[in-house]
């Protein structure tokens, strides 16, 4: 106050007008890689933890409540987190004391960050549960310049669970920001010519290397969903199916195979997506198919999910039942294929999202 009067001044005295427009003038674009998420190591209490933040989130549970919480704390959060614990050991990386998907992660948006090293653009990587979270990573971008954010939730396939889930925390974090970031959102890249290509090649690269002959069954296996999502208008479902039929297109150029599509880790008494991946191996062993090759396209990189599911337990489960060779293709992960189809699509979504030049002529 200076003679009764409050000080309206919105910039120091001593800082010109100039100066200060320059400085809104320094335009960055932020980019945030963001994937599911993974404890920070597979201690019983440490794998609750990250369970109960995922498990509570009411885009993944569409459950009353009260009972659910009831369910949750009594007995999932008393048994599940030492099974995920067991497995979590199965992926984890002793040298850097990381769980893959964190390791992955962490290259993916290092190696982004170099194919945009001499552009105003910060690449950095969250998860939607654990950490580091969405929003301290949107706050730290907003601190180093960033007015503007590209959201890039790794789901080729579009799920409330996944996609909107990932959203909303985003919209949750710009909400404490006074002067907010300008935000795009990466819509789900299920049809990316990239992202097609490059599972067509993966798969390729295995069959090249192992005889066709007899007969190899490719089984397309995605994370599953309760039907009911399915029924209220989740498009996920046809999203896989549409990514499916586009690889066999791309993959029937090179090789007549028989491509199945199934779903996979489904949880509680519900109904889930079908065919269930675990039936299908069964079904086929059983049936007289000797060699399964599989891909789980739906994932960008490997998890506990990927590896222990299907790689290790899907591999038993064929042998087990009358199967001789079960072949697992790896997620693209941090390869060239995968940074390519991640450049691409910030690309994309950086079209008419520029700098805006500040004029300070008189």
């Amino acid at each position: 106050m200076e003679g009764g009067r409050q000080d309206y001044r919105l910039w120091p005295a001593n800082m010109a007008l100039e100066s200060v427009l320059l400085e809104f003038a320094k335009s960055v674009i932020g980019v945030l890689l963001v994937n599911v998420g993974t404890p920070e190591n597979y201690s019983f209490w440490t794998v609750r933890r990250y369970l109960s933040e995922f498990l509570s989130d009411r885009r993944v549970i569409e459950f009353p409540k009260i009972l659910w919480t009831v369910i949750l704390h009594l007995f999932i959060l008393n048994s599940r987190p030492q099974k995920i614990g067991q497995k979590f050991r199965l992926v984890w990386n002793y040298e850097t004391n990381e769980s893959l998907l964190r390791m992955t992660s962490r290259l993916q948006a290092t190696k982004t960050a170099e194919r945009f090293r001499n552009e105003p653009v910060e690449i950095a990587w969250a998860f939607r549960y654990g950490n580091p979270t969405i929003d301290s990573t949107i706050q730290a971008l907003k601190e180093k310049g960033c007015d503007r954010l590209i959201l890039l939730p790794l789901f080729p396939q579009y799920s409330a669970a996944t996609t909107a889930s990932t959203t909303d925390e985003a919209f949750k974090s710009l909400m404490k920001q006074r002067f907010q970031m300008a935000l795009r959102v990466i819509p789900a890249f299920y049809d990316n010519y990239l992202y097609i290509g490059a599972i067509k090649d993966s798969i390729k690269d295995k069959l090249d290397k192992i005889n066709t002959n007899p007969e190899v069954t490719v089984i397309i296996s995605y994370h599953s969903i309760p039907l009911q999502f399915h029924l209220k208008g989740d498009p996920y479902g046809r999203h896989c199916l549409q990514t499916t039929e586009l690889i066999k297109k791309r993959l029937a150029v090179d090789y007549k195979v028989n491509v199945l599509t199934s779903f996979h880790s489904r949880f509680g008494p519900f109904e889930w997506l079908k065919p269930y991946t675990d039936d299908l191996i069964v079904n086929l062993a059983r049936s007289g198919k000797k060699r399964i090759l599989m891909v789980a396209p739906g994932f960008i990189s490997d998890c506990f999910e990927t590896i222990e599911e299907l790689e290790i337990s899907g591999a038993k489960l064929f042998k087990d039942n009358g199967g001789e060779e079960f072949v697992y293709v790896r997620c693209l992960n941090d390869s060239k294929a995968c940074i390519d189809i991640i450049e691409n699509v910030i690309r994309l979504h950086m079209q008419g999202f520029g700098t805006i030049a500040v004029n300070t002529a008189n």
